[in-house]
């Protein structure tokens, strides 16, 4: 698959006069509309709900637009609950998914009338002397061992510190039911960016037999399925794409086959898709500032892996477009670097690109969803401005670039910096 910039270089020749790089900017168009196909694809089930991970892209201009089109909100800090109360989230559009709970949390979640998601048996007691027992509750479910999808490993749930073991979460419900719970849901994280369409509708055969057994043996109600993330993207364009539709109606056939004989056809399906939602529809635009030759050809940039780190953090593949040279031949090899004291500051390594000169554009796909989100101020760099490009092609700032003295803030009950 071809991987093409959604911006021109004329645009961004444009843009860069108001907004210098770095930047990363947002497509409008692109994830409205693979937000609207989200929702046609699970359209079959009555209670469908795309919580959208706030941690993916914590902006709220962003995270606004995703409501209108009735996303609710997945939150798993305080911080990220305030931006749901400031854009008008309130109750069951609030899906609250943390672990090792700091203490206001729970309350403050219970105060919005969100749902709490519970990630261990004893944060129940946490939980009931913060704000009591909800009507509500969620728990977290984490299997063990390894996952396979099509006798291929996917990831190894046995190693993640996420989640309650099957006589964990059964006793869960138990405890829950006796202290008034009505209503319960189960949550599943069993795999990370996964490429297949094969993988949800397995997840859900899974997560749904786990929600008749504890039907059946703690004698409760199972209002929703929360299949949490995990339908990944294409980041190397050998990967072909997932299919939405594909995956919302494998689910639908394992729903029929398994919660629908039970009776318990009233189940809602959740999801919690921040980078199928928003990752192909953002990109990092940096300009080439240096070259070096040494062993190695290098390209220093004007980013760096406060701007995106799952490079450095991961080793993770993010494509790369010289803009303006897309039909160049890729005869040269780089390694394209920023400017912070850490060998792991690259975007790629030994990588075939065109030609690179100072003053190109280089444009870093898919980066829409844990790509600012992860940024951090090693070596007093700053974060870069978020824009947004408008379904009308016009540009939006929808957050300005960090300043010095927003790095000093934190210093202003003294005058040692003033």
């Amino acid at each position: 698959m071809e991987k093409k910039p959604f911006v021109t270089l004329e645009q961004l020749q444009e843009i860069e006069k108001t907004y210098p790089t770095p930047f990363h900017i947002y497509d409008e168009k692109g994830f409205m509309e693979n937000a609207r196909k989200v929702n046609e694809a699970f359209a079959w089930n009555k209670g469908f709900r795309e919580y959208f991970a706030v941690k993916a892209t914590p902006n709220p201009f962003i995270i606004q637009k995703l409501k209108e089109v009735g996303c609710g909100v997945d939150c798993s800090s305080e911080t990220e609950l305030m931006i749901a109360e400031k854009l008008g989230f309130h109750g069951d559009e609030i899906m609250y998914s943390s672990n090792e709970t700091p203490e206001g949390e729970f309350r403050y979640c219970n105060a919005l009338g969100g749902i709490i998601n519970l990630d261990d048996i004893t944060l129940i007691e946490d939980m009931e002397a913060e704000c009591g027992i909800p009507e509500t509750v969620c728990c977290r479910y984490n299997p063990g061992g390894v996952y396979e999808v099509c006798n291929g490993i996917m990831d190894n749930p046995g190693d993640a510190k996420y989640g309650m073991t099957p006589n964990q979460i059964v006793d869960a419900f138990k405890i829950l039911k006796e202290k008034g719970v009505k209503h319960f849901g189960v949550h599943a994280f069993l795999a990370s960016n996964t490429v297949t369409n094969d993988y949800y509708p397995m997840l859900a055969r899974d997560i749904f037999k786990l929600a008749v057994d504890l039907k059946n043996e703690c004698g409760v109600h199972i209002a929703f399925v929360n299949l949490s993330g995990g339908v990944g993207i294409p980041y190397t364009p050998e990967q072909e794409p997932n299919d939405i539709m594909a995956i919302g109606e494998g689910v639908r056939q394992v729903y029929e086959e398994i919660l629908v004989p039970e009776g318990m056809d009233d189940v809602a399906i959740y999801t919690e898709m921040g980078r199928f939602m928003m990752g192909p529809y953002g990109a990092l635009v940096t300009k080439a500032v240096h070259e070096k030759h040494i062993y190695k050809e290098y390209i220093g940039v004007d980013a760096c892996a406060v701007n995106l780190m799952r490079p450095a953090m991961y080793n993770a593949y993010h494509h790369i477009t010289v803009m303006g040279k897309e039909d160049a031949p890729a005869n040269h090899e780089y390694d394209i670097v920023g400017s912070l004291c850490e060998n792991n500051d690259k975007f790629c390594v030994d990588r075939r690109l065109p030609k690179i000169e100072k003053g190109d554009f280089i444009y870093i796909h898919d980066t829409g969803a844990h790509g600012f989100a992860m940024g951090y101020n090693y070596n007093g760099r700053l974060k870069s401005a978020e824009l947004l490009l408008k379904e009308d092609g016009s540009v939006e700032l929808i957050r300005r670039a960090e300043t010095p003295e927003d790095y000093f803030a934190t210093f202003d009950f003294s005058d040692i910096m003033k």
